[in-house]
């Protein structure tokens, strides 16, 4: 039994998911599915979906879907290597993978360091999937997807990570493993089913068009009506995107006095 959480199947009204969650975040970059398939037949039966005439990062093929719109399909022979495809379950973690070799000197001093970097990375067990897609949520084409994959600015994560918190309070923590940091996002949302929180890497921004200032929410799809409850509440409390700066010199007490009772 494979450790990846079964997908919610609870299909959304993506049209209305989208536009409340745009109307609390204003959102500049296109949400995203992404979806395993256990047969690349099934990932290739998609309506319109776009298989590459050439290699790429995963960072890439993420980067179609949300800064183009597209729905695209891949398989391990269509990623540049297994760094990329070990993260998402299409390749296993082999002994040379988990050397992290390729990096030393690159991103880590010594063998030691890579290595230990290669063993800090969530990812997806290998042996269930042979293919995954990428496609805009507005589409419908991955109802419903597994994970889904949200850009925005600090200002707007932090108020998405409130909306989410607004009932059944926990604390959120997150790691960080650096450079494939897609382990932090997509890797650890398909392998644990939670939500996760990641500072995108520099292939990410390199690579897959993710701006200097996004930050990147990967999470599955039932999360999204808390967070649009969550996110109702607090603009009917004030508390929205954009945050309006009030002032450094400003005499805090009749801001906050709008927000808390005295």
């Amino acid at each position: 039994m494979s450790e990846v959480i079964a997908t919610d199947q609870t299909h959304l009204d993506w049209p209305a998911t989208l536009d409340d969650l745009n109307r609390y975040l204003r959102l500049r970059t296109t949400p995203i599915g992404m979806k395993l398939f256990e047969t690349r037949e099934t990932m290739e039966a998609i309506p319109r979906i776009r298989r590459p005439d050439a290699i790429h990062t995963t960072d890439q093929i993420v980067g179609m879907a949300a800064r183009n719109g597209w729905t695209v399909g891949i398989t391990a022979e269509d990623l540049v290597g297994a760094q990329c495809s070990t993260v998402i379950g299409l390749h296993p973690r082999s002994d040379d993978w988990l050397s992290g070799n390729r990096m030393r000197g690159v991103w880590y001093s010594e063998p030691e360091d890579a290595a230990a970097h290669q063993a800090a990375m969530d990812v997806v067990p290998h042996g269930q999937y042979q293919a995954m897609a990428v496609s805009p949520l507005a589409s419908g084409r991955l109802n419903p997807p597994d994970i889904c994959l949200i850009y925005a600015t600090p200002a707007q994560m932090i108020l998405l990570i409130n909306g989410l918190q607004w009932t059944g309070y926990k604390k959120l923590e997150w790691g960080c493993v650096g450079e494939s940091s897609c382990a932090d996002s997509w890797g650890r949302a398909l392998k644990t089913g939670e939500p996760s929180l990641s500072i995108p890497c520099f292939a990410e921004r390199r690579y897959g068009g993710v701006m200097e200032d996004e930050l990147l929410m990967a999470l599955p799809p039932h999360f999204l009506p808390k967070i649009i409850d969550g996110l109702a509440h607090l603009s009917r409390n004030g508390l929205r995107y954009p945050i309006a700066p009030y002032g450094v010199s400003n005499d805090v007490r009749a801001g906050m006095g709008v927000s808390y009772e005295s």
